[in-house]
């Protein structure tokens, strides 16, 4: 059976979910929805989708399921609404900034029945997946450290930075997650620092572009995440999990794997330049993923809950920054 889809925002990250979508052999994208008419109507003819309101998508018998990739602001409400309306929910992270907000959200989501699924994609890379398989097999023993470098090559623009939810929310979140996918264990302690060293505009429009953040789970593993709004050299996107018998790592990617050699020494080409190119298979692994759950009628993971835990931590990294403190993480929400 096709899952029939529709695209709530036809922005970035929604042509990479329509192609993503497109490209399934069990999905079709029907329909794409967006609060301006042209990008929508470009993003539908390249995909045989049409443009629809929302309205008319809400209520639409040709279409199973929706893929939310509207301003943060909107996604609660969209959930709840689609929720309501019987469609399986993809919804890029996060939920909401609030945690309170989410919580709601969630507790409608569960009372409809409704099939959610919160886009941290990275969980589906490849090269990751690889490293969590590794400690499920037994190959590098208990984890006891993890270490996550997330580095973006270049600062967002000024107008989203106030409306992102500030860098744990926005960027860091991803981390978050990726450290609950790989601790085994929910981290119970948030320690943070955070600076604004890439551009004072940042600072001034209430942000950082520098941050680094423990968690610490109740046994004693730790995670330390790296982030920068600035590296030079490409998109620097690098796991390493310590354990009782060795260690797992996954090493940046290229676009092209190759080294040449001569007279000036070794040299490889350059990193992926964003998340578009680097996570192309990982945004096609998870809508793979959420039609599996779709057709088995069962929890989408990482579901709701997943969002929530990824935005508590970040919220407590934040109160970590302006407290000085190390923070409890049921201090929060």
């Amino acid at each position: 059976m096709t899952a029939r889809f529709a695209l709530l925002g036809a922005g970035r990250i929604g042509k990479v979910h329509a192609r993503a979508v497109s490209s399934n052999p069990g999905a079709k994208l029907v329909a794409v929805a967006d609060a301006f008419e042209k990008p929508a109507a470009e993003l539908a003819a390249a995909h045989g989708a049409e443009v629809r309101s929302i309205d008319a998508i809400e209520a639409a018998g040709d279409i199973d399921a929706v893929v939310i990739c509207t301003p943060t602001d909107t996604h609660a409400d969209l959930i709840e609404r689609f929720a309501r309306a019987g469609k399986a929910i993809f919804c890029e992270k996060p939920i909401d900034l609030d945690v309170a907000r989410v919580k709601a959200c969630l507790a409608v989501v569960r009372d409809a029945g409704a099939t959610l699924m919160v886009g941290f994609n990275r969980r589906f890379d490849p090269h990751f997946a690889a490293v969590r398989k590794a400690i499920d097999d037994g190959t590098i023993g208990k984890v006891e450290m993890v270490t996550i470098t997330s580095r973006d090559p270049g600062a967002p623009p000024y107008d989203y930075i106030p409306r992102s939810g500030g860098i744990f929310r926005d960027m860091t979140i991803h981390d978050f997650d990726m450290a609950r996918f790989l601790l085994g264990e929910e981290p119970v302690f948030v320690s943070a620092h955070a600076a604004v060293l890439v551009d004072r505009k940042i600072g001034e429009l209430g942000d950082f572009d520098s941050a680094t953040a423990i968690l610490e789970t109740v046994s004693g593993r730790q995670c330390v995440i790296s982030n920068s709004r600035r590296a030079t050299y490409g998109y620097d996107q690098r796991i390493e999990v310590h354990g009782s018998k060795g260690m797992a790592a996954a090493e940046n990617q290229r676009p092209v794997s190759i080294e040449i050699a001569d007279g000036r020494g070794y040299t490889r080409p350059p990193l992926h330049d964003f998340f578009m190119t680097r996570y192309t298979e990982a945004y096609a692994n998870e809508i793979a993923a959420f039609i599996g759950a779709m057709a088995a009628g069962g929890a989408a993971s990482p579901g709701g809950e997943d969002g929530l835990a990824a935005l508590m931590l970040a919220e407590a990294a934040l109160k970590s920054v302006r407290e000085g403190r190390r923070v409890r993480v049921d201090e929060i929400g």
